[in-house]
């Protein structure tokens, strides 16, 4: 009898405190629990939009919530069921409790609580018992010194965190999330009047556990709503027709790997990615796609991005987030592997600004002798002469190991660092091999390689915080550079079935068959696949043209329906025929056959290498000693004077500062010197 009688005797001893003069001294002196309640840390879309919550320490759904962020249905239907005189009070309601404690003595048992919100609230601070004596007193003194710290709204928010909603629910943003799947800016009648139902008996009032108890639950506070005139006759029907949840939703858990990477860059409670969260569930949904029915260990990844800001869109590690046969916890979007064929558009772009070759370059492609390095194409044949332009669209061997040696594999290397591309260089020592893919680069590095091609050769890191840093980066190849390469890359045929789109893509495999890749772009987004084994074990016939160039194509459609159109051709770009290139170029040379200094080869007469050289309204004017007439001039890889008979020219266009002034003779004998113009 004595539990009983608590709330009766609790509110005896509260109105006989209340009536001494010590009151306000016995409130003042109230320890209060803390009152900054722990919510759950929360990753976000690039709108908003609610990616991954993660449990708070002790394991329970505890998200944070702004009173303006609530249905005010909902709002008004707590108040009416709860504490009608919520902001009237001082923490106790008097008439609650009068009425309480006549109920009681009349019936022999209590009938209805005389709780206010406040003093619930003060219940859930410290999870104190609802009716042990001095639990109750305790509750009545917390809840009176609470209503002189705080704010009505602020104590309105505390209940919003630490309502019950059963098992590891807490709060009305993690209930609806839920039992509903949305947020709680907007709910029915129906589910408002739910809401105010089960925390007054939480376990009992589960809708996952009883759909019966849980919908007369909230049938009573629909009737109490249409009594109250919250709603009429015909809502309060309508609203009982509405059908209670049976089970929980899980919470949105989607871009764990980058989630979990937001959080270990950061210690805050939100984190705002670039990321767009329809994207990421339609990439999500690919990926698991991809791998149904390939074997439990072949995984993929998939990076897209947006290459002119560079904030990443999607990002997928794995196609699934576990510790299965394909090692799903693992981020393979930041996985050091072999990029295989993918650096070869990175060599061609160089030899292009170095002045070595061109897209209709004839180049051999036979078998070839490095100084003991032998490599051979993918399908060990061999195409004879051959445009360089074929050549990358067929992915050749010989053609770009011929390239990288004329250039030197440093200056390959020297490119991936402008880029931002980190790298593992076995050995320490670049060797031919790299443009092979002797390299170990990450995907989400590639993504960021290729970016930089599609935006005119210039580099711009990628990004997945809202908040991140967007700083240009360094130029990687010239502007005419990156667009031959992207327009040598669009003319490559898509895979069976997917659209003619003129989608600038390249494919990889690398050795073993241990790496399949796809990466390309239009004039706007960059998309790169991964396929493979996250434990580095071949996939026996894997090749990148078959296995994620589909993937590729697929990802293009589900970002956007059409492509965007590449960027036009730079003006100094050289677009000729074969026959119509410079004598030089008609035909690539190697590198003894480029750098070798013949007693009769040309030399830069003027400006000597090292000037510093004044800049006239009509030009620069050079002079060259030595060699065979016709001769090329090119500035900085770029072609600026062709055919020349004459030593002596001025060239015009161009801009102050450092140039590389390069001329090519009859024979294809060279020199150059860099000056700086002002």
């Amino acid at each position: 009898m004595r539990s009983r009688y608590a709330f009766v005797l609790a509110a005896s001893l509260w109105l006989a405190a209340y009536a001494r003069d010590t009151t306000e001294a016995w409130i003042a002196a109230t320890v209060l629990p803390p009152l900054i309640v722990e919510t759950s840390v929360e990753v976000l879309d690039r709108d908003g939009a609610l990616l991954r919550a993660y449990t708070v320490a002790d394991g329970r759904w505890r998200l944070a919530v702004d009173l303006a962020q609530v249905d005010p249905g909902y709002v008004s239907a707590l108040l009416a069921y709860e504490d009608k005189r919520f902001y009237d009070h001082i923490g106790v309601d008097p008439w609650a409790l009068l009425r309480a404690v006549a109920q009681a003595a009349w019936n022999g048992q209590v009938v209805s609580g005389g709780s206010t919100l406040t003093m619930q609230v003060a219940r859930l601070l410290e999870d104190s018992g609802t009716g042990q004596m001095d639990g109750k007193i305790r509750q009545i003194r917390v809840a009176l010194a609470l209503e002189r710290r705080l704010r009505k709204d602020e104590i309105l928010s505390l209940y919003l965190h630490l309502a019950p909603y059963g098992g590891n629910l807490e709060g009305i943003r993690a209930a609806t999330l839920s039992y509903f799947g949305k947020e709680p800016r907007r709910l029915t009648p129906a589910e408002s009047a739910l809401l105010v139902a089960i925390p007054q008996s939480p376990e009992s009032r589960r809708p996952d556990r009883s759909v019966a108890r849980a919908t007369d639950a909230r049938d009573r506070v629909l009737a109490r709503a249409a009594g109250d005139g919250l709603i009429d006759a015909d809502q309060a029907a309508a609203a009982r027709t509405e059908v209670v949840p049976s089970l929980r939703r899980p919470f949105p858990a989607l871009a764990p790997h980058m989630s979990d990477r937001a959080l270990s860059e950061e210690a805050t409670q939100r984190h705002q990615l670039t990321l767009s969260r329809s994207l990421q569930i339609s990439i999500e949904k690919l990926a698991a796609e991809v791998v149904e029915g390939q074997g439990e260990r072949l995984q993929v990844a998939i990076v897209v991005a947006d290459h002119q800001s560079g904030e990443v869109l999607a990002s997928v590690g794995s196609a699934a987030f576990q510790a299965d046969a394909r090692a799903g916890f693992m981020d393979m979007t930041r996985a050091i592997r072999s990029p295989g064929s993918t650096l070869k558009p990175l060599v061609y772009g160089l030899s292009f600004d170095e002045g070595l070759a061109h897209p209709e370059t004839l180049i051999e492609d036979r078998p070839t002798d490095f100084n003991g390095y032998q490599p051979q194409n993918f399908d060990r044949h061999f195409r004879g002469t051959i445009r360089l332009r074929e050549a990358l669209q067929q992915s050749l061997n010989i053609p770009v190991v011929a390239l990288t040696e004329a250039l030197g594999p440093s200056k390959l290397l020297a490119a991936l660092d402008k880029a931002g591309v980190g790298y593992d260089l076995p050995g320490g020592q670049p060797g031919l091999a790299i443009a092979l893919g002797g390299i170990g680069i990450s995907l989400e590095d590639m993504v960021q390689l290729y970016a930089a091609i599609a935006r005119g050769g210039v580099s711009l890191p990628l990004i997945h915080q809202m908040q991140g840093r967007r700083e240009e980066g360094q130029r990687v190849i010239s502007a005419s550079a990156a667009w031959l390469v992207a327009d040598i890359l669009a003319g490559l045929a898509p895979p069976p079935g997917a659209p003619e789109n003129r989608l600038a893509y390249k494919t990889g495999t690398s050795y073993g068959h241990r790496d399949a890749w796809a990466i390309g772009f239009d004039g706007r987004h960059v998309i790169g696949i991964w396929m493979g084994r996250p434990d580095g074990t071949p996939v026996p016939g894997a090749f990148g043209a078959d296995l994620a160039a589909p993937v590729l194509f697929q990802a293009f459609a589900r970002l956007k329906p059409a492509l965007d159109p590449q960027l036009p051709a730079p003006p100094a770009t050289l677009l000729v025929s074969n026959a119509e290139l410079p004598q030089p170029l008609q035909h690539f040379r190697s590198r003894s056959a480029a750098f070798e200094v013949a007693k009769d080869a040309p030399a830069v007469a003027f400006p000597p290498d090292g000037a510093e050289v004044e800049l006239l309204p009509e030009g620069l004017l050079v002079r060259v000693r030595g060699g065979t007439a016709p001769f090329t001039w090119l500035a900085d890889g770029v072609p600026v004077a062709v055919s020349l008979v004459g030593r002596e020219t001025m060239l015009s266009d161009l801009g102050k500062g450092f140039v590389t002034l390069s001329v090519i003779d009859a024979t294809g004998l060279s020199a150059r010197a860099k000056v700086r113009l002002r």
